[in-house]
């Protein structure tokens, strides 16, 4: 195999294996929404606001990050939202409760940049 097709193998791993975990969490954000559940409300605009823009960050984006779809666009609010959560939600938590969220901003950081590589909507 050859770089080129190793580079783009590992994006799509890389792109559809993190967007899948960050549905986990994004899905239980779309549930609080839909059950109006109280949620944090960090950046100060509202606590419906704020999960709203979670769940945009945790479960919109990473459904088309996995589909490669305006991969380097959808990456930007999962970044977003990953960076308020380490530095905002839990910054004065210690290390390992921010942990996740650092690595998840990692990932989608890494994608706005690279963009979603050959096997995806993007490129077809």
């Amino acid at each position: 195999m050859n770089n080129s097709l190793l580079k783009d193998i590992g994006l799509a791993i890389l792109r559809i294996g993190a967007s899948a975990m960050m549905l986990t969490h994004g899905y239980g954000k779309l549930q609080m929404l839909i059950n109006g559940a109280e949620f944090g409300n960090p950046i100060g605009i509202g606590s419906t606001p704020s999960l709203f823009l979670a769940m945009i960050g945790e479960f919109v984006c990473p459904i088309l990050i996995i589909f490669g779809y305006k991969t380097k666009w959808a990456a930007i609010p999962t970044a977003i939202t990953m960076a308020v959560a380490a530095f905002i939600a839990h910054g004065a938590d210690p290390f390992q409760k921010k942990e996740m969220a650092l690595l998840y901003l990692t990932i989608f950081v890494a994608l706005a940049l690279t963009g979603p590589g050959k096997f995806s909507v993007d490129r077809r």
